[in-house]
């Protein structure tokens, strides 16, 4: 049976800019850019998970969340399920407390950079909201 990982992934906006993390060269599509999060842990739910990853990795609190778009993705070694939470209200800078690189970018520029296959959907509706 094919692995099931679920993840929590925060799309945290601001005046039509988002905040994107670089994934390390040592981690499943590294060197891709993504909405930061991680694993939604047993018995956790998502905005929990979202909440606790984002404050972990990212130094960032959620104040306000509400979800954006729930999908599977199948990338052959394992099925990765994303819920993705729009976060529009949040304390804190953001910066990658992993040693990830992280950027404030122009929702408009989401094109420009090299996201994982399963994040395309997401990118594509956010240019479209937002424009």
């Amino acid at each position: 049976m094919m692995k099931v990982v679920h993840v929590a992934a925060g799309i945290i906006v601001r005046d039509q800019q988002v905040f994107i993390s670089k994934r390390s060269s040592a981690q499943h599509q590294g060197d891709k850019w993504e909405f930061p999060g991680g694993k939604v842990e047993s018995g956790e739910s998502v905005l929990e998970a979202l909440t606790r990853e984002l404050k972990e990795e990212v130094d960032l609190d959620v104040m306000n969340a509400q979800a954006f778009h729930q999908l599977e993705f199948d990338y052959g070694d394992k099925i990765v399920q994303l819920d993705f939470y729009l976060v529009d209200k949040f304390e804190g800078v953001g910066k990658g407390l992993e040693g990830q690189q992280t950027a404030w970018i122009n929702i408009s520029e989401l094109a420009d950079y090299n996201f994982p296959a399963a994040n395309q959907v997401i990118v594509e509706m956010l240019m479209t909201q937002f424009a």
